[in-house]
């Protein structure tokens, strides 16, 4: 034990400092949407006035082109508050603050994430990142090029991406796996455990998670699915990744919840997206040469670092909780 808590101290020194730095990179990203959507170019000759009933989704529907007086900023501004304050929990929450718990794992070597939701989004998100790159990486090999579906304009794109989180998380993680685990393992049906069961799924009492893990991989690989079987959807490159992707997200809302799992896929869209837009307004170039722009690379680079000490903070845990069965994995 006193093994064990040496070595996860030696490697909670740079896990702590990465998870602080990626924290800090996500509160930058809020203010630098605000200016993306209501003070850039971004959306050439549209602007965040555009009517939210003329965007494609609502094509073939009563709301498409219908006089209702919203604005895609009005709609974005709903949607930026609702994860500003969604972030607000994270970072207090559940039981501690980012900071104590976080100074616990280099004073005492205790990586118990589930005290805060924060830290298991930020070691998550970058596991997600280290995952998809080294998809990537094999499929790239192969010949599997992944190429996003493609929109005129970047202001409707990066609204989407916004807008996307929110919608997914909703069906594939609240829909299809929190209810299915409510009927597998409640014994209870009170519309208030309910509710409580489908924002953590941890309240649940799973002695057997075989059945879990079984829905979740079901729901990742549906997930990894629809991501290529509709028109202007993601070329088949996309699948293995989403459903990499899915499964993980899964795993997240049953460990930590609906918070943690809808942050991590904010993360990957609207962090990564406002960063790329930002270049790319302040450098005056595309948005897919911003994709390669050395920040975008920095920030690649620091997020698989981390997503290399998570995974190794993870086996080390595993390793020795085999022997001790306090340790939190």
């Amino acid at each position: 034990m006193e093994h064990s808590n040496r070595l996860l101290q030696f490697l909670g020194i740079p896990f702590t400092a990465l998870q602080s730095i990626i924290l800090g990179l996500l509160l930058v990203s809020f203010p630098m949407g605000i200016y993306i959507v209501f003070e850039s170019d971004i959306g050439d000759d549209i602007n965040f006035e555009y009517p939210i009933t003329h965007l494609s989704i609502f094509d073939g529907t009563d709301f498409y082109q219908s006089p209702l007086d919203v604005t895609i900023g009005d709609a974005f501004v709903v949607l930026w508050i609702f994860y500003a304050a969604l972030f607000t929990i994270a970072i207090l929450g559940p039981k501690h603050g980012f900071l104590k718990s976080i100074s616990s794992i280099i004073s005492f070597g205790k990586f118990n994430t589930s005290t805060n939701y924060m830290i298991g989004i930020t070691k998550w998100f970058s596991i997600l990142i280290l995952v998809s790159v080294v998809i990537n990486f094999v499929q790239e090999a192969f010949g599997i090029v992944t190429v996003p579906p493609l929109d005129d304009n970047n202001l409707i794109q990066f609204f989407y991406v916004s807008l996307a989180p929110l919608i997914e998380e909703f069906g594939f993680r609240l829909i299809l796996i929190g209810i299915p685990l409510f009927a597998l393992y409640s014994h209870k049906s009170s519309p208030k455990y309910f509710i409580k069961c489908l924002w953590a799924p941890s309240s649940l009492k799973i002695y057997d998670y075989k059945k879990a893990f079984l829905l979740i991989a079901f729901v990742g690989i549906f997930f990894g699915f629809a991501h290529i079987a509709f028109a202007e959807s993601w070329t088949e490159g996309k699948f293995a990744q989403a459903t990499a992707s899915g499964i993980v997200l899964g795993w997240v809302y049953l460990r930590y919840g609906f918070v943690a799992s809808l942050l991590i896929h904010w993360a990957m869209n609207y962090f990564v997206f406002s960063y790329a837009n930002f270049i790319s307004q302040l450098n005056s170039i595309s948005i897919d040469e911003a994709f390669s722009y050395p920040l975008m690379s920095s920030l690649e680079i620091l997020l698989l670092i981390s997503g290399v000490v998570s995974v190794s903070i993870l086996f080390v845990n595993r390793f020795y909780s085999k022997k001790e069965p306090s340790l939190e994995i």
